[in-house]
């Protein structure tokens, strides 16, 4: 069974990390600058969608990469569904 998405924006995190040349380390240390205590290993989990992002932390990883908030979300959001919480609030 493979493991659930947790997250929407990995992928655009990533792509956007590495059009900036920053290694994933780099990306940790300047998070970090801005208060996020956030390792390499942490932002490898969250390109890889295996950990959850939520808003107080997109909005630095856009401030640090640079772009607007929608930059990090993909247009078509693939696998939506498995990415949404199941169950009642």
């Amino acid at each position: 069974m493979a493991e659930k998405s947790q997250n929407l924006v990995g992928p655009q995190i990533r792509r956007l990390r590495r059009a900036a040349g920053m290694s994933q380390n780099d990306l940790a240390i300047k998070l970090q600058v801005k208060g996020w205590d956030i390792s390499r290993g942490g932002v490898s989990k969250i390109e890889s969608r295996l950990r959850l992002v939520n808003d107080a932390e997109i909005f630095l990883l856009a401030a640090v990469l640079g772009h607007e908030i929608k930059e990090l979300f993909p247009n078509r959001p693939a696998r939506i569904k498995d990415v949404l919480r199941q169950g009642r609030d």
